[in-house]
């Protein structure tokens, strides 16, 4: 089942996502929004399995259509969002890149951060300040949302907290972020400008199919879908979610020892392999000294497609000033 937060009538909604029709949950005697969801998804989860029975079955005629709608970011105010970084590709790369050698804390436990929750957003522009725009880069990874809260989750019941995954691009302005870094803090400012999730949160029901195992020494579930990122139309990443090697469920577990998640919180993946600037970067200039960069510029529009999960589109927006806090360094 695919569930969508929308603008229509000038009023955040929610409704269930079907053959390009969207079913307003108001009307099904349900909360009208995604956090009124999922803050009783337990009771709400098998009741919008029904009504979802019910519009195959043609009972509910109650409907908009998708291209006739705002959407939202799925999750529109989460009331956490952590980063992960699961993909061992990506974290062995970059390692690789800056030449020094891969870090073996990698694989004895999984970690994350957190990012600006305030600055959720779905599909659409992204307004940009000039300092973002000092190597603007894209992430592409998936995110879960947490639809049943819990404290201290053990890895073997970690799965059943989840709600449903979607796209996520944990937007990085690395200029900012690797300047702020070299005091061993961070990252914040190179990352808090914006994050964007979407098109829609899909339940795990629907991906059952693409279930795979995890990878050795590891623990839940895990899902073969086919990742990729294009700018202006051409491809620049391309991997796989099942190539996670620390799973959601072991996230979990860390995420939740000693303290209480709750319903709304977004937990990301962290970037699949050769899923930003950063990385392809790096990996061209150690192979072609003459490799030209490639950040992200005023006016590109990128567009990230995972299997299963939709294709999130969004346009870079410069603002309309020359404000800059790299300026104001003492």
């Amino acid at each position: 089942m695919k569930l969508v937060s929308y603008i229509h009538n000038g009023n955040e909604q929610c409704g269930i996502l079907m053959d390009q029709y969207v079913y307003p949950t108001s009307g099904m005697e349900m909360p009208g929004t995604m956090s009124g969801l999922l803050n009783g998804w337990e009771e709400w989860h098998p009741r919008l399995v029904v009504i979802h029975n019910e519009i195959v079955a043609g009972k509910y005629s109650s409907r908009l259509e998708l291209d006739s709608i705002e959407l939202l970011a799925p999750v529109p105010h989460p009331t956490s969002c952590r980063d992960g970084y699961a993909f061992r590709q990506h974290v062995a790369a970059a390692r690789r890149n800056r030449k020094v050698p891969m870090i073996p804390e990698f694989d004895a436990y999984p970690i994350f951060y957190f990012t600006n929750h305030k600055s959720i957003q779905g599909p659409g522009a992204i307004r940009c300040m000039p300092d973002h725009f000092q190597k603007l880069d894209f992430e592409l990874e998936a995110a879960i949302v947490i639809g049943k809260g819990g404290r201290n989750i053990k890895v073997a019941t970690a799965d059943a907290h989840i709600a449903g995954l979607m796209i996520m691009n944990d937007l990085s302005a690395r200029t900012l972020q690797m300047e702020e870094m070299l005091l061993n803090l961070g990252p914040a400012k190179g990352k808090d400008f914006a994050t964007v999730t979407g098109p829609w949160l899909v339940t795990l029901d629907e991906l059952s199919d693409f279930e795979v195992a995890p990878k050795e020494n590891h623990f839940g579930k895990n899902w073969d879908l086919k990742m990729t990122c294009s700018v202006n139309g051409v491809q620049v990443s391309a991997g796989n979610l099942g190539d996670m090697d620390w799973t959601f469920a072991e996230i979990i577990e860390r995420a939740s020892y000693g303290v209480d998640l709750y319903p709304g919180d977004v937990i990301g993946s962290g970037t699949v392999g050769t899923g930003c600037f950063l990385e392809l970067n790096g990996t061209g200039k150690l192979n072609d000294p003459e490799y030209k960069e490639q950040w992200l510029q005023a006016g590109d529009e990128v567009v990230m497609e995972i299997e299963g999960l939709g294709t999130l589109q969004n346009t870079i927006i410069a603002e309309n000033t020359d404000w800059s806090i790299l300026a104001l360094k003492k």
